[in-house]
């Protein structure tokens, strides 16, 4: 092993963070843990920008957040680098590559999606994202649920929402509260085990290491009133631009969705879809699906495929006339975008400065066990939705096992799980191969 340099690096400029926070909303790709794994290695191991425990102390406070966790950490970072603007930076960065990517590849979709060279994409994509969300649900419940406790709330969360159609917020907000009682009466049951990881390596000095205390981290009551202040401003004023109708529904929908967003994007995907597909109709539930394949094509947070749901929205429905129907999907994209991470900012930055008060002290709680158990359920009820679209294509809510059972995708979903389950394969490179499938398949079917 080597030995690790110990002359501290020289803090970066404003300019050279910027540089990097743009490239890394080019490469983020493999969600919030791929992310995660990027900024470590780029940040902690090669840069020492800042310490392995001071990351991980970080990362620990945006997990118990509503909202894209690497994107919240990247504003924390740059935060701690650049103060303010450095933390704004950072996070607009980590997703305006991503917004301008989905805009297009959703145009083209839009636009071009009847010609077979589209179609037989798709047709191999669908059926890995039903594998990829089981993947997840696997994934997130491998570590969630620890006990039979945390199994029972999975089981109620999956009735709920499978079963009932109770919308996902009065689900996150019940499991809160059993968390809460719960905590009091059995804490063995509802205490989190572990974060992520332990901060044993070394690499080297950083510019932000274990012991650094920055003038800036200081907790003020006044600062975080004005930032508050601001962030209402921000959101009541792009409410007051929007025309009345779709752009405000969508501007308030996607409000509502940032603050739900407890266990990440896949946690927050059945609210979107019980929103824009049944609620607003803002899109269809096969488009949802493939909303999402772009979603895990793309860099940036999973989340952006809100930008996707805003962009069909806007263009099905025409906001802006039929000759005007990329801009109106690009505006609904934007609007999107912007309701969906504002709030991520305002958590970080008015959060933050008490979060390093308590540096080395940070514990999860017992109702944040109980909303990751409860997600595990939520997920669950979202592949099976996206099994029953992508498998029987053409059955209905009347008659759902109807229509014909489609073989070939059946086969794609088996073997991409397995793929990611059994032999650890990164999700980019499932959905290519599984993309190139389904093309080979449309062009020997014609």
């Amino acid at each position: 092993m080597n030995t690790p340099s110990q002359q501290q690096p020289a803090h970066p400029s404003f300019r050279e963070a910027l540089l990097y926070w743009l490239k890394l909303g080019f490469i983020s790709f493999g969600g919030p843990a791929g992310q995660i794994a990027i900024m470590h290695q780029e940040l902690v191991e090669k840069r020492r920008w800042i310490s392995e425990q001071r990351f991980l102390h970080a990362l620990n406070y945006c997990m118990l957040l509503p909202g894209p966790e690497a994107q919240q950490l990247a504003i924390y970072i740059g935060w701690l680098l650049h103060r303010t603007w450095g933390g704004i930076v950072a996070g607009v960065l980590f997703v305006l590559p991503s917004l301008f990517i989905l805009a297009l590849l959703t145009w083209i979709y839009l636009a071009y999606g009847d010609i077979p060279l589209v179609q037989g994409i798709f047709l191999g994509i669908k059926p890995a994202v039903v594998a990829v969300v089981i993947f997840a649900a696997w994934r997130i419940g491998s570590r969630a649920l620890k006990n039979k406790v945390m199994w029972i709330i999975a089981a109620l969360a999956f009735i709920a929402i499978f079963v009932l159609e109770v919308h996902f917020p009065f689900i996150v907000i019940g499991a809160a509260l059993l968390g809460a009682l719960g905590g009091k009466l059995m804490p063995e049951q509802f205490r989190i085990s572990g974060n992520h990881g332990a901060a044993g390596k070394v690499y080297g000095p950083a510019v932000i290491d274990d012991t650094t205390r920055l003038p800036h981290t200081r907790h003020s009551n006044l600062h975080v009133a004005k930032l508050i202040l601001i962030g209402l401003a921000m959101w009541v004023g792009m409410l007051w631009l929007l025309p009345s109708g779709t752009l405000t529904d969508m501007g308030l929908f996607f409000t509502k969705a940032a603050l739900v967003t407890f266990g990440g994007a896949y946690a927050v995907l059945p609210y979107v879809y019980q929103g824009g597909v049944d609620t607003f109709g803002w899109l269809t539930g096969t488009q949802m699906i493939d909303g999402l394949a772009l979603g895990e094509s793309t860099p940036g947070p999973l989340i952006m495929v809100v930008a996707f749901v805003g962009f069909v929205g806007a263009w099905t429905l025409q906001i802006f006339g039929s000759d005007s129907l990329f801009l109106a999907g690009f505006i609904g994209a934007s609007v999107a975008t912007f309701f969906t991470f504002l709030p991520s900012f305002l958590f970080i930055l008015c959060g933050a400065p008490l979060v390093e008060s308590t540096h080395g002290n940070l514990k999860f709680t017992a109702p944040l066990s109980a909303i990751t158990a409860a997600v595990v359920g939520v997920i669950l009820n979202l592949a099976l939705f996206f099994g029953w679209h992508v498998l029987w294509p053409n059955a209905s809510a009347e008659a759902p096992f109807t229509g014909g059972f489609e073989w070939f995708q059946a086969i794609v979903a088996a073997a991409a799980f397995l793929a990611l389950w059994k032999y650890k394969q990164n999700i980019l490179s499932v959905l290519g191969v599984c993309a190139l499938l389904g093309l080979g398949y449309t062009f020997l079917a014609l």
